[in-house]
C-alpha cells in the first residue's frame, strides 16, 4: 500500500482533514461544498495526477493509496463507484459495478487499517437496493439482505466497509435512496421526458420509491459524521416514500406538465433497459430512516412536492 510508485500526494498530511472519494460526483460535489462552508479542510482522493493542493492520489485497480494524505484524518467519506443506471447491464458492466465498489472499498479500508492514526469515522456509500423488493412493507435498518444482483452487490460492498471496525473506526453505511437534484442524478435523467409531457408510471406504478433531496443527503452525512452514536447501516431516505404513480403525478405537477395516463408496461422497460429495469425501477422500496431519526437528525424535506419545488 502507500504511494507504491503512484503519483505524489499533497504537500501536507491529512491531519484533521475529511477525506472524500467520488468527490466529483453529484453527491460528492455538494458534500465538499457543505464541508468547506463549515470551514472544514477537505482532501479529495482522485485517480488522475493531483492538480491541486486539496487532491491526493489513489488507484484502486493497482492497490495504491497515498497514506500520507490519510494519516491523522478526522473522517473519510467513501462515495466512489460506477453509476448503476447510466449504461445497460452487460456482463462486462456488471463486473465493473461490482469491482468498482468491492475492490475500491477493500483497498481504501486496507489503507485505513495501516495507519498509525486512523480516522474516527468512515461513512461509506451503499444503496437501498440492499433490501431487494420489499413490496408494501415499511423497512428499517433491521431488515435483512434481499435477493438479486443489486442486493448481493450491496451486501458485498458493505462487508468490505465494515472491516474498518477492526481498526476501531466507527463505520456508517449510507443506504441511499433516489437522490433528488435538478442538476443531475436519476432525476436529472428523467426530467427531459417529463418536461415534454411524456412522463408515465412504470409497470403497475404501485411500487414504492423512497427518495431524499440532495440537501437532506448532505445534511444526513454531516449529522452522522458529527454524532458518535451513529453507527452501522443508515437509510438515507426521507420519511415520506411514495408510489411510483404518485411520484409521476407529483413531478408532472411540479413541472406544470401533464403526464400520460397509460403506464409503461414492465415488459417494454425490460426490453429496453434489461436487468436494470427489473431490479432498479420496478421493485418496491418503502424505507424508514430509523437510525437517522433515533440519533436526532431532522429532515428539511419530508413531502415530495415540497422537495421537488426546492430542487427544481
Amino acid at each position: 500500500m502507500g504511494n507504491g510508485g503512484g503519483e505524489p500526494g499533497p504537500a501536507y498530511c491529512g491531519l484533521m482533514a475529511i477525506i472524500v472519494t467520488g468527490a466529483s460526483g453529484l453527491i460528492g460535489t455538494a458534500l465538499v461544498e457543505a464541508l468547506r462552508a463549515q470551514g472544514r479542510e477537505v482532501v479529495r482522493l482522485v485517480r488522475r495526477p493531483p492538480q491541486k493542493d486539496d487532491e491526493a492520489f489513489w488507484n484502486p485497480a493497482e492497490q495504491v493509496v497515498d497514506l500520507a494524505a490519510l494519516e491523522g484524518a478526522e473522517a473519510v467519506v467513501h462515495l466512489a463507484g460506477a453509476s448503476i443506471g447510466d449504461r445497460r447491464w452487460t456482463p462486462a458492466y456488471k463486473r465493473e459495478l461490482v469491482t468498482s465498489r468491492t475492490q475500491g472499498t477493500r483497498v481504501l479500508v486496507d489503507a485505513l487499517r495501516e495507519l498509525s492514526e486512523p480516522p474516527g469515522v468512515l461513512l461509506s456509500a451503499s444503496g437501498m437496493d440492499f433490501y431487494g423488493d420489499t413490496g408494501d412493507r415499511v423497512v428499517d435498518e433491521s431488515q435483512g439482505n434481499g435477493h438479486g444482483f443489486l442486493p448481493d452487490l450491496c451486501r458485498r460492498w458493505e462487508a468490505e466497509a465494515l472491516r474498518a471496525r477492526e481498526a476501531g473506526i466507527r463505520t456508517v453505511l449510507a443506504r441511499t435512496s433516489l437522490v433528488l437534484s435538478g442538476s443531475g442524478g436519476a432525476l436529472g435523467r428523467i426530467l427531459p421526458i417529463f418536461r415534454m409531457g411524456l412522463g408515465a408510471p412504470l409497470g403497475t406504478g404501485r411500487q414504492y420509491w423512497s427518495w431524499i433531496s440532495l440537501d437532506d443527503w448532505v445534511g444526513a452525512a454531516l449529522h452522522v459524521l458529527a454524532t458518535p452514536e451513529a453507527e452501522g447501516p443508515a437509510n438515507f431516505a426521507s420519511p415520506g416514500p411514495v408510489t411510483n404513480a404518485e411520484f409521476t403525478r407529483t413531478l408532472g405537477k411540479a413541472l406544470r406538465r401533464g403526464t400520460l395516463p397509460i403506464p409503461v408496461p414492465a415488459f417494454a422497460l425490460a426490453a429496453g433497459l434489461g436487468e436494470f429495469a427489473r431490479e432498479g425501477l420496478l421493485v418496491s422500496h418503502r424505507l424508514e430512516p430509523a437510525m437517522l431519526t433515533a440519533s436526532g437528525h431532522r429532515f428539511t424535506h419530508t413531502r415530495l412536492d415540497e422537495a421537488l419545488s426546492a430542487v427544481l
